[in-house]
């Protein structure tokens, strides 16, 4: 089972729309996949159709009781969504007081990896939305993933946003008993703007080795969908924000193997 995040400690950049498109073609090409929103907000959640603020069964109950749940007990928190082979844990604004919850406990960084070793081989893909803050919900994230996907809106505070994820990252790449793989994909691209032409050239130059070459452009089928509640690929399949997508996956895989060929050799 594979397991992604998808983070940045600065806000609209792109991560919901990130984690739904990359599920739905998980999805698509017949992966079991599950989405897991850790974002009090409820982004996630909200757009296949839950409201946040009515569920009993959301990704809260990970940091409620023991910390190492059965396999049941996860997966009662899962919900589905019209889209076959794609799944759901929603969030709920109770999420938000696990800050001030967890503070001083024991592994409170590593309740979610506990909960997906006890489902490891349900889903071929995981997929974290995170908060757009660093704090217990982020970490358990980072603690968990094998991927991590850091979508960068093409503005100059978005920049300034990665400086402070990637110190983050190195701080828990001191943590992790492997090496957090991580891909910054340049979002919200408009060639017609100086601005997004100058933000990702900079990207191309300060993170080359992470960096995603190409990058998501802005796209109203992308937001037509999250109104309508699809993922984007079933909205339009061959829109543009779609066909990058489809690139950006097809990217995420190879690094895949390219990975599992350096661990067997």
């Amino acid at each position: 089972m594979r397991v992604w995040a998808v983070a940045n400690q600065k806000g609209g950049v792109g991560k919901t729309t990130s984690t739904v498109s990359l599920g739905g073609l998980l999805a698509e090409q017949g992966h079991k996949v599950l989405l897991i929103d850790l974002d009090p907000h409820g982004s996630l959640t909200s757009y296949f159709g839950y409201d946040p603020d009515s569920l009993s069964a959301s990704s809260y109950q990970l940091f409620q009781g023991e910390a190492n749940k059965h396999a049941d007990d996860v997966l009662s928190l899962v919900s589905g969504t019209s889209v076959p082979g794609l799944s759901i844990m929603p969030t709920s604004p109770a999420l938000a007081t696990v800050e001030r919850q967890m503070t001083g406990k024991d592994g409170m960084g590593l309740r979610v990896n506990k909960a997906l070793q006890s489902i490891d081989g349900t889903f071929d893909y995981v997929l974290l939305d995170c908060p757009p803050v660093l704090g217990v919900l982020m970490i358990n994230a980072l603690a968990a993933c094998e991927k991590l996907i850091v979508p960068v809106q093409t503005e100059f505070l978005a920049l300034k946003g990665l400086e402070r994820m990637t110190r983050t990252m190195q701080m828990v790449q001191k943590a992790r008993p492997q090496p957090l793989s991580f891909t910054v994909v340049p979002t919200m691209f408009d060639r017609r703007t100086q601005a997004s032409v100058s933000s990702l050239n900079t990207l191309r130059k300060q993170y080359s080795e992470h960096l995603w070459r190409s990058a998501i452009p802005v796209d109203t089928k992308l937001r037509d969908a999250s109104k309508l509640g699809k993922v984007p690929s079933e909205h339009d399949s061959d829109c543009r924000g779609v066909r990058a997508y489809r690139q950006l996956l097809n990217h995420l895989l190879e690094e895949q193997v390219q990975s599992d060929k350096k661990l067997t050799a």
